[in-house]
């Protein structure tokens, strides 16, 4: 038979907090890793590159800007024209430069006929690229 306190005398409560001193240590050592191998993934082969005229850096490619507001009204360069305008300044773009590109604005409330409309302009006058410029949403709240 064994005899014991009456008195109990509680422990050491848990520890609830992380300890942060192994997830540094860590760290470090990636740190260190990372800083002597990325020097040594650039390529250390020095070449000679060839001169070439079609290797220099082209200019900016040209734009047009087209603007739909939500009424379906057309707008060049902030500017608004009749369709038979908009479709003549579109064709005498693609006649200086085939590679111009076309800024497609379009407001949300404006119907896809619409749009598909001005595309289908843009494209009888020979500009084939068409890009469609939106915002990005807005950033989620945490």
């Amino acid at each position: 038979m064994s005899f014991g306190r009456l008195e109990r005398t509680t422990g050491a409560p848990p520890m609830s907090d992380i300890n942060m001193t192994p997830l540094i240590d860590v760290m470090l050592v990636l740190l260190v890793i990372f800083m002597i191998t990325a020097p040594l993934m650039v390529s250390k082969v020095k070449v000679d590159l060839p001169k070439a005229a079609g290797a220099e850096s082209q200019q900016v490619p040209a734009f047009i800007s087209v603007v739909v507001d939500k009424t379906g009204q057309v707008f060049l360069d902030d500017r608004p024209y009749d369709m038979k305008v908009v479709a003549q300044r579109l064709q005498d773009a693609a006649a200086k430069n085939a590679n111009t590109e076309v800024q497609l604005r379009a407001d949300s409330a404006v119907p896809y006929g619409r749009v598909v409309e001005i595309m289908g302009v843009a494209h009888k006058a020979g500009l084939t690229r068409i890009g469609f410029v939106a915002e990005a949403p807005p950033a989620a709240k945490p």
